[in-house]
């Protein structure tokens, strides 16, 4: 079995997931945050957004020198917020559904200039690091929304806006 087709099914379900919460940030509180030392919503927002585009470098990279990243600007509106996930799915998608097991089991590390902070095989860095760290922050994300009176759909079944019954 190829390890993509393993990882396939989970990036779509979770996507989709992140999808439908993304759907109901309310943009025009963008620079809202629960403390000081929390991101804003937009940023956070747009931060979700960008996650599963982190596919395709993570695939066709050996590393990730955080002394040279900046995080994007942040979205300023729902309809831009939603197309650049809908790009970065694509792309992180894309890259995902081409890559072999040779390619996935290749070590990749993050790093921040001489430091690095951890090497493991790619299928592992998908796992943990992208698919992972989206859910980690939608998680967050939905703690904001639900701070706002945003209804907060189910994930994985009901939430207390969309009960079963």
């Amino acid at each position: 079995m190829l390890i993509r087709d393993a990882l396939l099914p989970e990036f779509d379900h979770e996507t989709a997931n992140t999808r439908r919460l993304l759907e109901r940030v309310p943009m025009e509180k963008g620079d809202w945050k629960p403390h000081p030392k929390s991101a804003a919503l937009a940023a956070l927002a747009t931060h979700v957004a960008t996650i599963p585009g982190w596919i395709r470098p993570t695939i066709q990279q050996d590393s990730i020198d955080l002394a040279n990243a900046a995080p994007p600007p942040p979205a300023t509106t729902r309809e831009e917020l939603l197309a650049l996930f809908d790009r970065s799915v694509a792309e992180g998608r894309a890259a995902l559904a081409a890559a072999d097991n040779d390619a996935l089991m290749q070590p990749w590390s993050l790093r921040s200039g001489d430091q690095v902070f951890f090497t493991m095989p790619k299928a592992a860095v998908l796992r943990s690091f992208v698919m992972n760290h989206s859910v980690h922050h939608r998680a967050q994300l939905g703690v904001y929304l639900r701070l706002n009176d945003v209804p907060i759909p189910g994930m994985y079944g009901p939430s207390a806006d969309e009960p079963m019954f």
